[in-house]
């Protein structure tokens, strides 16, 4: 097979995983209420905790993030939010050699115990990558890399699943000197959410 079609072979792969991430994903509000952070009622939103708690989903999305990281040679990721511990974990989970290191940011120090606001056995000497389910506005994304440049680690990119192309967050994080990759771009914000092929 040549690598143009192996390429293509791959892409459509990734295509297809990222339609049925999206497709597990979207609720509408014909299905149930749903709200902004606002308490004001939304016509649609992406509930990536759907299709990551789904051990196959699971499984398939840890193998491929894993696989985008080592060829940015990445070893440590770490998450931040609740959207982001199945990732991190997926990624973990893995079957790569080394194996990747994992850790979770809090919102704020922990008063007690070990008093982190780091947690995990992640290596300051080694570059992280913040992965989350998805990209908006990157005020979060912006927040976590400050935390993490404060605590002493080196931040060089963010993976995510979706970006929502219209918030501009991909320009928020760029601007700080990372990268961003994402599985899949989304286009439309309105009742009809929809998705480019981009990857």
């Amino acid at each position: 097979m040549s690598q143009s079609a192996l390429n293509s072979t791959a892409y459509a792969e990734l295509l297809d995983l990222g339609r049925r991430l999206y497709d597990r994903a979207l609720v509408r509000r014909e299905q149930e209420q749903i709200t902004d952070p606002r308490g004001q009622p939304i016509g649609w939103l992406l509930d990536t905790r759907m299709p990551m708690l789904d051990g196959d989903l699971f499984r398939e999305v840890g193998s491929v993030l894993a696989t985008r990281l080592r060829s940015r040679g990445v070893g440590q990721v770490v998450g931040f939010g609740f959207g982001a511990f199945p990732l991190v974990s997926a990624v973990l989970s893995a079957d790569t050699q080394p194996a990747f290191l994992g850790g979770f940011l809090r919102e704020q120090r922990k008063p007690h115990g070990r008093r982190r606001l780091v947690e995990g056995p992640l290596n300051r000497s080694y570059p992280v990558v913040l992965v989350d389910d998805i990209l908006n506005s990157g005020r979060t994304a912006s927040r976590a890399v400050a935390l993490l440049r404060n605590e002493g680690f080196r931040v060089e990119g963010l993976m995510t699943l979706f970006n929502f192309t219209w918030s501009g967050g991909r320009s928020r994080i760029e601007a700080q000197g990372l990268w961003v990759d994402t599985l899949l771009d989304l286009n439309l914000r309105d009742n009809q959410p929809g998705s480019s092929d981009s990857y």
